[in-house]
């Protein structure tokens, strides 16, 4: 990992704690799979701190040309398969 998780200035350290460990969470979707019930965990705590689906979009684009991985992606994947126990991107 040789790039930086984009986050909000004016968030405070617990936002920006778990935001970050939402994007770890995608990386780790594409990198070996992630448990389906932590990424949504994760993405409602995310959606908490960034309500607005533009910021949202700007989030995901942001951390997409830093990484490489698709946020957008991963969430539809683990939205759309309900009875997943693990998510894992190719």
């Amino acid at each position: 990992m040789n790039y930086q998780y984009p986050f909000d200035i004016s968030w405070t350290k617990q936002e920006v704690i778990d935001v970050v460990q939402f994007f770890s969470l995608i990386e780790q979707a594409y990198e070996r799979g992630v448990s389906r019930e932590q990424l949504m965990s994760a993405y409602r705590k995310f959606k908490q701190i960034v309500p607005s689906k533009s910021e949202e979009k700007q989030f995901f684009t942001d951390f997409e040309n830093e990484s490489g991985y698709s946020s957008y992606h991963a969430v539809k994947k683990a939205i759309e398969n309900k009875e997943a126990q693990n998510i894992k991107m190719k």
